[in-house]
């Protein structure tokens, strides 16, 4: 097995991404009440940055007592700011972040009892490190991912062209992808797609047909 694919080469693990504000999630979910196992690298991000999480001592050994709020979490608000400003502190971050994100998807994985898992990965593209039987990639332009982002999160419109700017860009992600879907519209729109591709995921799992990519 290929050192880089995570879990067992029994289940079959896809690989889900998209910019932000996509609808990563909200497609992640679907699956989830379709049957899938899905593990979200943003769930557990905020776990270890949570109050007694395992990055925060590492967290505050390299950042300073000011990223730490009072609460004894992540000041999210300051770290994102930072690490959008400054590429080499974003850099410091994902080393302290992404091997403990990567044990967890493992461990989370091996305990999976869905008919298949789904690995929602942001920066999947750009980490360039992460090997999946197929690659799902949710996608729709950069207006609607800005307008999704600012009724979201409520963050001014250069903050978001921002964080654009430093993912991968939809080429990229294209690029690579098994499977797409364009999740421009309303989402009710790409539900039949989402139960397509249930049914394609399903089968190949209970065929054992999990060739990685």
């Amino acid at each position: 097995m290929n050192s880089n694919l995570v879990g067992s080469p029994e289940k079959l693990i896809i690989g889900l991404t998209g910019g932000i504000g996509s609808g990563k999630t909200r497609v992640a979910n679907a699956f989830a009440q379709r049957g899938a196992t899905v593990i979200d690298a943003d769930v557990i991000a905020h776990q270890l940055t949570a109050p007694g999480g395992k990055a925060i001592e590492s967290i505050e050994s390299a950042f300073g007592k000011s990223m730490i709020a009072g609460n004894g979490a992540m000041d999210r608000e300051k770290m994102r700011a930072l690490i959008f400003s400054d590429p080499t502190q974003k850099q410091l971050l994902e080393s302290i972040l992404h091997p403990m994100i990567r044990a967890e998807f493992a461990q989370q994985t091996l305990q999976a009892q869905g008919k298949y898992v789904i690995h929602v990965i942001p920066l999947l593209v750009e980490s360039g490190r992460w090997k999946f039987a197929r690659i799902l990639v949710v996608d729709c332009d950069e207006q609607q991912q800005i307008e999704r982002v600012m009724l979201r999160d409520r963050l001014p419109e250069s903050l978001i062209k921002s964080i654009i700017a430093q993912q991968a860009t939809r080429q990229q992600r294209l690029a690579v992808a098994t499977d797409v879907l364009q999740n421009q519209g309303a989402f009710e729109t790409i539900i039949p797609e989402i139960d397509r591709l249930h049914k394609i995921y399903s089968e190949l799992s209970s065929s054992n047909q999990t060739e990685y990519l």
